[in-house]
Parts: C-alpha cells; structure tokens; sequence
C-alpha cells in the first residue's frame, strides 16, 4: 500500500517571518499610524503617490533575506548595506547619493557594572521612506514606538530627527546617573572610607569615555550634511539638526567636564592613599628608632666578656632601665619633632 506523504505548506516570498520585517508603518497627515505587513508595505510603497505620506520599516539584519528584500522591493542604496557589513558602530548622519544614512547607539547604563550592554542601529532615510535595520533589539525603537501616536509625524526626516532625539536623551540620562554615582563616592571620600573608591572612579571613567566614543555623532559628517543637504531635505529639518548639533554639544561638555572631575577625585584619592603610606612608613621608622638603644645596649651587655660595667652593682639592672628609658625619650623626642616640621 502506497503512503502518500503531506504536502509542504511553501511560505509566501515576503511574509514577515521571510523579510525580516519587525514593525511596517505608513504615516499620512492627520492618520493615525497604520501598521503594515511586509506583503502590505510593498504593496503601499508600490501604489502611493510620492508626496503622500510615508513607510517607516523596522527590519532585522539577522535573517539574511531581509537585505534583499528591501532592495528588490524598495531600492534600498546597495551602500547601506556596505556600511552595515563594514560594522562601523560610530554615531554619525552623513548623505549617501540623495538619501541620508544614519548610525545610532543605545546602550543599557549601569554604574556598578563593570560593562555595559549596547545594540546599534543603522538608518536609511529618503522622501516617502525610512529603513532602520539592527541585528540585537535597540530601546530606541522601542520607546519611539511607544509614542507614534502622539508625535503625530509628517516626513521621513521627522522620524528621524526623534530618533537623534532619543539618543541624545540616553547620553543625558547616563551623564545623570553617573554624576548621582561619582556625588556617592564623592561622600564616602569625604568621610575617608577610600578603599575601593579609586578603582570604581577608574572603571567609571573607562566606561563614560567608551560612551562618548559610541555616541557622540561625528562633528564633521554632520556638518558637511548641515552645509550641503539633499534637494529634498527641507529647510526647517536642516535647522532641527543644527539645534540638535547645539543641544549634544552641551551634553557632550557635560560628559567632558564630569570625566574631569573623576580625574581630580582619583587624584585626590592617589594623594591621600600616597599620604597615608607616607605616615605608616613614618611610624615604622620611629618605631625602629625608638628601639635602637635597647638593642645597642643590650648587645653591649649581652657580649660574655670580662669588664661588664655593673657587673657586681646591686641597682645595675635598674641603672640600665633608666639609661634605656632617657635614650629612648630623647630619640622619641627628635623624632616628633622632625614630624612636626614636615
């Protein structure tokens, strides 16, 4: 008897699971955001006019047709795809031909820990479309979805400038963390407890300069955008991007002068610690000194030659004690005294 095997169910070229779509959105003026499938979203980009709203696709890099798929469907520049493979993690926004590529951070920040998590998210951006691509989840999607409703966005390039935004607004967060953090050890220096201080000041130190690296946008592929943007950039976007320049420039001082002054409290710490080996080997030595004429005296007296200075005196041993204790307040003596002038 012939066994008739089931029929594999064959997937759809571009279901979500196949292109790797995490969230599809189409924004209209005055709409709510409209969630898209992958089949849907191509189907939108295919049949909207160009100047009526746009897509925003979240995509993960992990699955490896998502690449593809948003090439044959979308003519997604083949330089994006480049730069992700390159594994640049920088912050910057630079042009690409007449879109714009972005690069942002977001990391998970935590002063006691001695490393901190981070995912990268890579952006495409032209008029009608926004491709953000990642390969681990990014809290920055996250919490910018959790707002779609209320931002109430207009163009691709609104989309974007919320997401340097949000970015900004991690660095902000982890500049108060860890100047909440440094105020703690700041106390414990106050009340002397240095113990572990200096080397939690040098892991914190280590972590906010990696920080500034990852997230600190690159000042001169910004500017060349600022100078020189797409002819279908708009003005207003132009001078939002200035303005955030401006707000991460303060950030970014505040970050530098927050690393400075962990520099002067691991100074301030090195100091005291010097100090205080500087007294114990002080008092190590006056220790030593002190005890000097008891064993020159005792070495004296201790030799089994003839000749021993009261030998036969009945108050000798008390003599000696006496001798001993005026050496030893004398050396005591010179020896404050030194430290006092120092």
């Amino acid at each position: 008897m012939i066994q008739r095997q089931p029929l594999t169910i064959q997937k759809p070229d571009f279901t979500d699971d196949v292109a790797g779509l995490i969230y599809g959105y189409f924004f209209q003026s005055g709409v709510a955001p409209q969630p898209l499938s992958a089949q849907q979203a191509c189907r939108v980009w295919q049949q909207k006019p160009a100047d009526e709203g746009f897509l925003w696709l979240h995509v993960n890099l992990s699955h490896a047709a998502s690449a593809r798929w948003l090439q044959n469907n979308f003519s997604v520049d083949e330089l994006f795809f480049d730069e992700i493979q390159q594994g640049s993690h920088t912050t910057r926004i630079e042009r690409q031909n007449e879109a714009l590529m972005a690069v942002l951070n977001d990391v998970i920040f935590d002063p006691r820990e001695s490393s901190a998590q981070n995912a990268t998210l890579w952006i495409w951006c032209q008029a009608g479309l926004v491709v953000s691509a990642r390969f681990k989840p990014v809290g920055l999607i996250e919490r910018l979805k959790g707002k779609l409703d209320e931002l109430a966005l207009n163009s691709s390039t609104e989309l974007l400038t919320n997401l340097l935004v949000e970015q900004e607004t991690v660095l902000e967060q982890i500049v108060r963390q860890a100047n909440l953090y440094v105020d703690q050890i700041e106390e414990r220096l106050l009340s002397h407890h240095i113990k572990s201080n200096r080397s939690e000041l040098g892991r914190l130190r280590r972590m906010l300069l990696r920080f500034q690296r990852l997230l600190a946008p690159e000042p001169a592929a910004l500017f060349r955008l600022i100078n020189r943007p797409p002819a279908w950039l708009d003005r207003e976007v132009v001078q939002d991007l200035r303005q955030f320049t401006e707000e991460f420039t303060v950030v970014l001082n505040d970050l530098t002068g927050l690393t400075e002054r962990i520099r002067l409290l691991q100074e301030e710490i090195a100091s005291r610690q010097l100090e205080q080996s500087n007294r114990t080997l002080f008092t190590l030595t006056v220790i030593t000194v002190l005890a000097l004429p008891v064993n020159i005296i005792a070495g004296f007296f201790g030799m089994n030659v003839g000749g021993i200075p009261l030998a036969n005196n009945h108050h000798g041993f008390i003599l000696l004690v006496l001798l001993v204790t005026l050496f030893t307040c004398v050396t005591g003596w010179l020896a404050l005294r030194r430290r006092d002038k120092m």
